[in-house]
């Protein structure tokens, strides 16, 4: 009789699924290139993301992942500082050029739109 050989599911640990997650998310390849590079499916990434990918950029935290460190999250805490205050000073900026674009031109005609 021909029998077909029986597949043996392979596991991975933890450490492997949170490098692989990393690794994709770090490289700006799509995931079915990366799961093709290890050798797997792309929905295993898909799955290992929502267990293990950090925090997204929308704050909330990814289904299942675990709270950060106090240092992962002081870090956190400190580039949306640096963001809020580059974003801050271009905010100013702006206003100050809105300011001069306003003004009335000193060499310009009464009653003259330009």
């Amino acid at each position: 009789m021909n029998q077909t050989p029986v597949k043996v599911r392979r596991q991975f640990d933890e450490t492997f699924k949170r490098e692989a997650v990393q690794n994709w998310l770090n490289s700006g390849k799509s995931a079915p290139v990366i799961a093709r590079e290890l050798g797997l499916l792309a929905n295993r990434l898909y799955a290992w993301r929502k267990r293990f990918a950090p925090a997204d950029a929308g704050g909330r935290a990814a289904a299942g992942a675990k709270p950060g460190s106090p240092a992962d999250l002081q870090a956190q805490l400190d580039a949306a500082r640096r963001e809020i205050a580059r974003i801050s000073e271009q905010r100013d900026i702006l206003k100050k050029t809105l300011g001069i674009l306003s003004e009335p031109s000193t060499n310009a005609m009464p009653g003259s739109t330009r």
